[in-house]
């Protein structure tokens, strides 16, 4: 498979947000504000690579040789964790304005399903060492991508006249179904 293939079909065509509807929790939790919407996004990115890379190394060098492939779920999820507590302490110090506005939802990564999803699916795939690092990347931008626009319509939405039967999640779910309708028309390309 292609990079620019693997980036069109991560991104757009089978974006884990809107066509696989993987990470939905910090996807409406998180996206109230742009600010904090980019930061969830970057320590995705880290986390969904960093994931992609070492649980291909566990898959294939530990649990496959092994005959340990039941314990593909606990060995995915104890690194995802490692990860998130790692990007949980890097960002408490770098940036504690970001790590106060990501509050609950930045260890949430941790049982962030997308996280969990592009593992499995890069094993399942059978993709290559050098093709699941890039889909864990081009997933982590996907959902970037997605959280972002939602973070910029919602922040919009403060601003309109919507009722106010509606305010707030109701039609922060009518607005995230409107985007996934609009990301189901790319699963008809053929790439």
């Amino acid at each position: 498979m292609g990079i620019f293939t693997l980036a069109i079909s991560a991104i757009f065509i089978n974006n884990f947000v809107l066509t696989r509807f993987l990470g939905l929790c910090p996807y409406i939790g998180v996206s109230k504000k742009l600010d904090s919407a980019i930061g969830m996004g970057m320590a995705v990115i880290f986390v969904m690579t960093m994931a992609s890379t070492i649980t291909w190394l566990i898959q294939n060098y530990i649990l496959n040789p092994f005959d340990l492939v039941y314990l593909q779920t606990i060995a995915f999820i104890l690194t995802i964790a490692t990860l998130v507590q790692f990007v949980e302490m890097v960002i408490q110090k770098m940036a504690p304005a970001l790590y106060k506005a990501l509050g609950v939802f930045l260890p949430l990564i941790t049982t962030n399903c997308a996280v969990l999803g592009v593992s499995i699916i890069n094993i399942n795939e059978q993709l290559s060492f050098v093709e699941s690092i890039l889909h864990g990347v081009f997933a982590g931008i996907g959902f970037t991508i997605v959280l972002i626009i939602m973070a910029g319509l919602r922040e919009n939405l403060e601003k309109a006249p919507v009722p106010d039967s509606m305010k707030g999640l109701p039609i922060s779910f009518v607005l995230a179904g409107l985007m996934a309708m609009a990301f189901l028309g790319f699963a008809g390309f053929q790439i």
